[in-house]
């Protein structure tokens, strides 16, 4: 048996080029994984917050009346949101307020933090004036 020599000829040009695609697709990789995985410590340091357990509130002028956004907290999340100050007028002018409330109730008690809730298209501007007036009253409640 006679084994034939095969001779390979390799331009300099095509290996620079090969090497300097190879070392462009590790730094590539790199950098994507550095970036989705210093994504989720952030998010897990946000969802950390404590607030001084209690009552807090926060006032929401809706034209000439003004009534109160009442949040509850517990050292680690709200507990409960509520308006005080309701009166008939006020439900009778705006009627999307007690639903709006009820369903941020029921998000908190899945979400961490308000910041996590989502609202539907619907009432998105009832649902702004009292996720800003929840807020608000959360600032008091930090340490």
């Amino acid at each position: 048996m006679e084994s034939k020599t095969k001779i390979v000829v390799l331009r300099a040009k095509e290996l620079i080029y090969t090497g300097i695609f190879l070392i462009l697709g590790i730094i590539l990789i790199l950098v994507l994984i550095f970036m989705f995985t210093q994504g989720k410590t952030e998010e897990t340091f946000v969802s950390a917050k404590t607030y001084i357990p209690g009552v807090y509130t926060s006032s929401i002028t809706l034209g000439s009346s003004s009534l109160n956004v009442e949040v509850t907290v517990d050292r680690n999340h709200i507990t409960n949101v509520n308006l005080a100050n309701l009166d008939d007028t006020i439900e009778t002018m705006y009627p999307l307020l007690e639903p709006a409330i009820t369903e941020i109730n029921e998000k908190l008690e899945t979400a961490d933090s308000i910041e996590q809730v989502d609202f539907t298209a619907d009432n998105q501007y009832t649902h702004t004036i009292l996720t800003q007036a929840i807020k608000n009253a959360l600032e008091k409640a930090e340490p």
